[in-house]
C-alpha cells in the first residue's frame, strides 16, 4: 500500500521545511513545522481501523534487485502504538518547544533536527526488513546525537551527546551483527519471514550468540543496566528533547526491538534469564538513584531508568499476560513521562533553576503547573483512578505467575514491591520537595505561571492519564489489543481491563508499595545518610577515563606506525603490492598468452614516449615545483590524447577538464609554497626507491602484457547491446553513469559534496603568508588583474556556457555528460575569479556554492527516489519520444534530471574548492616570506 511510504517521508519532508523557516517568526515556524507530522498522524488514524481488524499493511518497493535489497514497511499494531506515540507526542513537544526556547535559540534547527529524528524512529517501527530496521535505528543515534548537543558551547551537553553516541552507536554494531546473523539462520532479513521462523532459530547453534548481540543492541539504546549512564547525562539536552526522547523514541526504540522479535526469540531460558534479570536489577537500580537525585530531570531521567527496567522484566517473564502488561505500560508510561519532562521545563523555565533543594513552595507562584505535574507524578506512583495505577497492578500480578528462577520466584514479586516502594518514594519527593516543603530558596528568577499555551501540551497529557485510568476499556482497548496481537500472534491471552479486581495479592502488594513508600519518604534522612556514606562514583568521569584510555593506546599504536612521512606510506603500500600482485606470477609458467599484441604505429609510439618523457622530467625535475607540474600536465594531456586515439571520447575529454581543473588548483596551492625544495634523500634512499620503484614497474609491465595477449571475455557487448533498449541513449558510457551504474554515480557526487566541504571548513580563515616576490625575487606586477585577460574572460564566459549546455544536453546520447559540462562551467566561472578578482566576481555572481551542491544532490536522489510511485526500483530510468512544436520528434529521458544533479553538485564543489583558495590570495596581506 503506497500511503504508508507517506508516513516516514513527510516528516523527513518537515525537517527540510523547518530547516528553511529560519527567519520565519516563531509562530509561522512551529505551525509549518507541525503539518508534516500531523498529516502523518491523519494517516496513521486513517489506516487505524484496517490495523484494529487485524490486517497487517504492507509496501514494498524493490531497491537493488539483483542485491535483493528492497524498501519493505509494514503496519501492525504494534507499529500502530509506537506511530501514535512517535507522531502524537512529538507533535505536542513541536508546539511546547515554540514557548520554551529562547529568542537565542535557533527554533529552525531544532525543529530540524527534531523531524529528522521522528523519520529516524518512524522508520524503526515500520520497517519490514532488519537491514532497513538497522539503517534507521543508527540514524536515531545520529540525530539523538545532534539533540542532545543542541546548546553545543556548554561542556554538559557536548559530552553528555558524546556518551550518548558511543554507548548506542557500540550497541548498534552488535545489532547488526546479531541481525546478520539472524538472516543468514533464516535465509531472509525479511522481517515477515523472521518472525515466522521461531523454531529454525531457536534450534540454531548461533542462537544463543545472535540473541546476546540483539540484546546488546536493544539494552543499550533503552539504557538498561550496565549501558545505563549515558541517559542521566543526555539530560544537558533541552527540556523538549528530553521529554521527547526519553518518554516516547530514543529509549522506547530498544524496548520496541524486544517486543518486536519476541516472537522469534521469547520462549527459551536464555531469553527469560537475560531479559528478566536485566529488567529487573534496573528496575531497582533506576528507582535507588532516583529518591537521591536534586535535579529535577536528574530525578525523571533515573525514574524512566526504572521503568524502562520494569518493561523489560514484564517482556522478559514467561507469560502471554506480562507482554501485554508490558505494552500497556509503554503506553502510560509515554504519557506521564513526557507530561513530567514538559512541567520540569516550565518550572526550570519560570524559575531560573532545576534544584529541588531551592525549589520549594511553588504551589503558590505557580498552582495550575502544580497541579498538572502533581497528577502526573501520582500517575508514575501507580495512585488509583490513573493510568499508572492499572499497568502497575498488571505487573505485581505477572510476578506472580512465572517460574524464571525457579524455586526462588518468589523474589522477583518480592522485590517488585521493593521497587514500586520506591517509585512512590521518589515520586512523593518530586510533589512535596517542590510545591510545597517551606518557601523557595535564593531563585535566580521570581516563579510566576507559564504561558497559557505553553501548558496545553501538559494538560493534553494528563487527561489521557486520567482517561485511560478511570475508563480503561474505552481508551485504549483497541490498540493494546491489536499491539499485543503482533507481539503474540495467535497466542494472544484473553484479558479485561478494569479499575476493579477485588481484594486480591495483586492489590495487596500495591497498598504494601504505596505504604512503604510514604514510609521511605518520611524517613528518608537515613537513606540520605546512609548514601552520602558510600563512594562516590562519577560515570561522566568514569567514561571519559576509559575512552582517554583508549584513545592514548590507540594514539601510541598509531604514532608506531605513521611517523608523518609520507614517502614512508607509500613505499610500504607498494612493497604490499609487489607482494600480492608480484608472488602469483613466479607461479605462472609463461607469462605470454596466445593473443597477439596490437602493433605499435608511428602515433602511438610518438604518444607513449612524450608520456613517458613526461614522467621521467617530473620526477627529474621534482624540486622545482613550477617545472614538475607543468611535466606533469604533459603526463595528463598525453593520457587524454590516449583516450582519443583509442576510441574513449567521453573519458578523454573528462580527463582534459580534470587536467585542467587540476593544474589551476595546484596552481593557486604553489603560490604559498616554496618554488624550489631542498635534496632530503640520501644517495642510499634513492638507491631503495630507485629499486622499488623498477621492481613495481616490472611486475606492473608484465601484468599488463599478460592481459593484453589474452582472449578478454568484455562486460561492454552488455552494456552496448543494452543501452538503447534499457537506458534510452546511444552513449553508453553517459547511460551507465546515470542508468545502470547511477546508484554508484549517486554516492560518488555525495563522496565529492562533502569533500569540498571538508576542504572548504580547512581553507576558510586560514592564515597564510603570501609571498611578496618570486623565487628569484622579483616583485609582483603591480596590475593584480591585467586588463587583456580580463576582456579575453569576460568574452569567453558566454561562449564557455553556451559549450557547457551544449556537452550537457548532448551527452545522453554523444560525447558529453552532466559531469563534463559541469567541469567547463566550473573552468569558465573560475577563469573569472583569476582574471577579475573575487570581489569583482562575487558582486556579479554571488552564488552559495553549498547551497548548489546540496540541491545538485537532492535533485539526483528525488530523481531516483521518484521511481518508487511506479513500483520500480530505485532510480530505474524512464524514456519516451514525444513531437514537440517547433523541434520535431524527440526523446525525453528521466535520466537527464538525475544528470542535472550531477552537473550542479560538480560545479558546486569544483567552485568551493578553488574560490576558497583563489580568495585566498587575494584576501591574505602581502608579506615576506623567505621562500
Amino acid at each position: 500500500m503506497k500511503a504508508l511510504l507517506l508516513i516516514p517521508l513527510l516528516p523527513l519532508v518537515g525537517s527540510v521545511i523547518s530547516s528553511c523557516t529560519g527567519k520565519l517568526t516563531r509562530n509561522q515556524c512551529a505551525s509549518l513545522t507541525m503539518l508534516a507530522p500531523f498529516a502523518a498522524l491523519l494517516l496513521a488514524l486513517y489506516l487505524s481501523p484496517a490495523v484494529f481488524a487485524g490486517e497487517v499493511i504492507r509496501y514494498t518497493s524493490e531497491w537493488i534487485p539483483l542485491l535483493g535489497m528492497e524498501i519493505s514497511l509494514r503496519l501492525d499494531g504494534l507499529t500502530l502504538l509506537f506511530l501514535y506515540m512517535i507522531l502524537g507526542i512529538g507533535l505536542l513537544v513541536v508546539f511546547y518547544a515554540r514557548y520554551y526556547l529562547s529568542d537565542n535559540d535557533s527554533m529552525a534547527k531544532l525543529y530540524c533536527y527534531l523531524m529528522l529524528f521522528m523519520t529516524a524512529m518512524i522508520g524503526i517501527v515500520m520497517s519490514n526488513n532488519v537491514i532497513q530496521l538497522w539503517l534507521f535505528w543508527e540514524l536515531t543515534s545520529i540525530s539523538s546525537f545532534l539533540l542532545i548537543s543542541y546548546w553545543w558551547h556548554k561542556s554538559d551537553a557536548r559530552k553528555g551527546a558524546r556518551m550518548a553516541l558511543a554507548i548506542t552507536g557500540a550497541g548498534g554494531l552488535a545489532l547488526l551483527a546479531g541481525l546478520l546473523l539472524i538472516g543468514d539462520i533464516v535465509g531472509s532479513y525479511n522481517l515477515d519471514v523472521i518472525l515466522a521462523s521461531k523454531a529454525l532459530i531457536q534450534s540454531h547453534d548461533l542462537y544463543e550468540l545472535s540473541l546476546v548481540l540483539i540484546l546488546l543492541g536493544a539494552f543499550t539504546k533503552s539504557a538498561q543496566f550496565p549501558f545505563h549512564f549515558w541517559l542521566p547525562h543526555a539530560m544537558a539536552a533541552p527540556t523538549p528533547v528530553s521529554a521527547y526522547l526519553h518518554s516516547a523514541t530514543m529509549v522506547k526504540a530498544g524496548i520496541f526491538l524486544l517486543a518486536r522479535f519476541h516472537p522469534a526469540l521469547a520462549g527459551t531460558e536464555t531469553w527469560f534469564i537475560l531479559v528478566a534479570m536485566t529488567g529487573l536489577t534496573t528496575l531497582l537500580v533506576g528507582a535507588y538513584i532516583a529518591l537521591f537525585k536534586h535535579d529535577l530531570k536528574g530525578l525523571l531521567a533515573y525514574s524512566t531508568i526504572s521503568h524502562l527496567g520494569l518493561i523489560t522484566l514484564l517482556l522478559g517473564l514467561d507469560t502471554e499476560l506480562a507482554t501485554v502488561a508490558a505494552i500497556f505500560h509503554i503506553i502510560n508510561h509515554a504519557t506521564f513521562k513526557a507530561s513530567l519532562f514538559m512541567a520540569s521545563g516550565i518550572i526550570d523555565h519560570e524559575t531560573g533553576t532545576r534544584d529541588m533543594r531551592k525549589l520549594n513552595g511553588m504551589w503558590r507562584y505557580m498552582p495550575y503547573t502544580a497541579t498538572l505535574a502533581m497528577v502526573a507524578a501520582a500517575a508514575m506512583a501507580g495512585v488509583p483512578l490513573l493510568n499508572g495505577f492499572l499497568s502497575k497492578e498488571m505487573f505485581f500480578a505477572e510476578t506472580l505467575h512465572q517460574q524464571v528462577l525457579g524455586s526462588m520466584s518468589w523474589l522477583i514479586p518480592v522485590l517488585a514491591t521493593l521497587a514500586g516502594a520506591l517509585s512512590v518514594a521518589y515520586s512523593a519527593r518530586f510533589i512535596h520537595d517542590v510545591f510545597f516543603n517551606g518557601d523557595p530558596i535564593d531563585l535566580p528568577k521570581t516563579p510566576h505561571e507559564a504561558p497559557r499555551y505553553m501548558r496545553v501540551p501538559i494538560e493534553v497529557l494528563v487527561v489521557l492519564c486520567l482517561a485511560v485510568g478511570i475508563f480503561p476499556s474505552f481508551v485504549v482497548s483497541d490498540i493494546l489489543a491489536s499491539a499485543s496481537h503482533a507481539v503474540l500472534g495467535n497466542a494472544a491471552p484473553d484479558y479485561k481491563l478494569s479499575i476493579w479486581h477485588g481484594f486480591n495479592l495483586p492489590l495487596l502488594m500495591s497498598f504494601i508499595a504505596t505504604s512503604c513508600g510514604v514510609i521511605i519518604y518520611i524517613q528518608r534522612r537515613y537513606l540520605f545518610q546512609f548514601q552520602a556514606s558510600l563512594p562516590t562514583m562519577n560515570a561522566k568521569k568514569s567514561f571519559d577515563l576509559g575512552l582517554y584510555t583508549v584513545i592514548n593506546w590507540c594514539q601510541n599504536k598509531v604514532n608506531r606506525i605513521e611517523n608523518g612521512s609520507l614517502q614512508r606510506y607509500i613505499m610500504v603500500m607498494l612493497m604490499v603490492v609487489l607482494l600480492c600482485a608480484g608472488w602469483p606470477l613466479f607461479e605462472m609458467r609463461q607469462l605470454a598468452g596466445s593473443s597477439a599484441l596490437t602493433p605499435i604505429d608511428f602515433h602511438n609510439a610518438i604518444g607513449a614516449g612524450l608520456l613517458i618523457i613526461g614522467a621521467l622530467a617530473t620526477v627529474y625535475w621534482h624540486r622545482s615545483r613550477m617545472i614538475s607540474l607543468l611535466m606533469v600536465s604533459i603526463v595528463g594531456l598525453m593520457v587524454s590524447v590516449a583516450f582519443t586515439r583509442f576510441s574513449a571520447p567521453d573519458l578523454a575529454l573528462t580527463q582534459l577538464t580534470v587536467e585542467v581543473v587540476t593544474i589551476v588548483l595546484l596552481m593557486l596551492a604553489l603560490f604559498f609554497l616554496p618554488q624550489k625544495t631542498p635534496k632530503e634523500s640520501s644517495s642510499l634512499r634513492m638507491l631503495r626507491d630507485l629499486g622499488l620503484a623498477s621492481a613495481i614497474g616490472v611486475v606492473v609491465a608484465s601484468i599488463c602484457y599478460a592481459i593484453l595477449t589474452r582472449p578478454l571475455d568484455s562486460i561492454s557487448n552488455f552494456f552496448i547491446a543494452n543501452a538503447k533498449i534499457g537506458g534510452g541513449g546511444t552513449n553508453v558510457v553517459n547511460v551507465i553513469l546515470v542508468d545502470f551504474r547511477g546508484f554508484d554515480t549517486l554516492g560518488e557526487i555525495t563522496v565529492l559534496g562533502i569533500a569540498a566541504l571538508g576542504i572548504y571548513k580547512l581553507i576558510v580563515n586560514l592564515p597564510l603568508f603570501m609571498p611578496a616576490s618570486d623565487g628569484e625575487g622579483r616583485p609582483w606586477a603591480r596590475e593584480r588583474y591585467p586588463i587583456l585577460l580580463a576582456c579575453i574572460s569576460q568574452s569567453l564566459l558566454p561562449l564557455a556556457l553556451l559549450v557547457s549546455a551544449y556537452i550537457f544536453l548532448r551527452g545522453h546520447n554523444l560525447p558529453g555528460g552532466g559531469f563534463i559540462a559541469g567541469l567547463i562551467t566550473a573552468i569558465a566561472f573560475i577563469l573569472q575569479y583569476i582574471a577579475n578578482g573575487s570581489k569583482w566576481f562575487t558582486e556579479r555572481f554571488d552564488i552559495n556554492y553549498r547551497k548548489v551542491i546540496a540541491i545538485g544532490i537532492a535533485i539526483a536522489m528525488f530523481t531516483g527516489l521518484g521511481s518508487w510511485f511506479f513500483e520500480r526500483p530505485f532510480l530505474t530510468s524512464w524514456f519516451d519520444y514525444f513531437d514537440i512544436p517547433l523541434v520535431g520528434k524527440t526523446e525525453l529521458a528521466s535520466a537527464i534530471l538525475f544528470d542535472l544533479g550531477v552537473y550542479l553538485t560538480v560545479v558546486g564543489a569544483t567552485l568551493m574548492i578553488l574560490a576558497s583558495l583563489g580568495k585566498l590570495t587575494a584576501d591574505t596581506p602581502k608579506q615576506e616570506v623567505n621562500i
